[in-house]
């Protein structure tokens, strides 16, 4: 994993080109801590000029309730930027561009209150996350408005994929809709790889 360290964030490479871990620098002192959860200036200075137009905020009542994974097609295609506002989750960001070298790959990180830790989760991956603590808040900058026209999902359990979602014994939280999701090998996906 690539690191770059500035003032303002950390920027983490992972194993998917494009899918990025960021995590903005926290200043703390006796009264709690400052930061800038956002910042188009700092991002660009690292070469994430994404325009985002709408924040989504969601919470999770109960433990292991997992949503996703999700995405939205062209020409409504949704780059992510997401977070956690409060409580513990784990993100999860799966290539479904075809003819890319890691499509059907996934990546996963845990993303808490407490470490501030966000997931650029670019267009062409679908997305999803299951919570990890009672009353887990989720927010996230999208690059797109909501079009549910265009709405598409990938089965959160298909084996191809192979996602250790961390549940242990735990039966997930699930929504009809993630319950009966396709799995890659049926999956028409609207993203085509075109290249890094």
């Amino acid at each position: 994993m690539n690191i770059t360290l500035n003032s303002r964030l950390k920027i983490e490479q992972t194993p998917l080109p494009g899918v990025v871990v960021i995590t903005p620098t926290r200043f703390g002192d006796y009264r709690g801590f400052f930061s800038e959860s956002y910042s188009a200036k700092a991002l660009a200075e690292n070469g994430i000029t994404t325009r985002f137009v709408q924040d989504n905020h969601s919470i999770s009542m109960t433990q292991g309730t997992i949503r996703g994974l999700h995405f939205q097609a062209p020409p409504h295609a949704q780059d992510k930027l997401v977070r956690c506002g409060r409580g513990v989750l784990f993100d999860v960001a799966v290539d479904i561009r075809k003819a890319s070298p890691t499509y059907g790959q996934w990546f996963g990180t845990e993303l808490s209150f407490d470490n501030g830790k966000q997931l650029l989760v670019p267009a062409g991956f679908a997305h999803g996350f299951v919570t990890r603590a009672p009353d887990t808040e989720i927010v996230y900058k999208c690059s797109d408005y909501y079009a549910p026209e265009t709405e598409g999902a990938l089965a959160w359990n298909d084996p191809k994929v192979g996602i250790d979602w961390g549940l242990g014994d735990m039966s997930p939280v699930l929504s009809e809709k993630d319950a009966n999701a396709p799995a890659l090998a049926v999956l028409n996906s609207p993203f085509t790889f075109e290249g890094v």
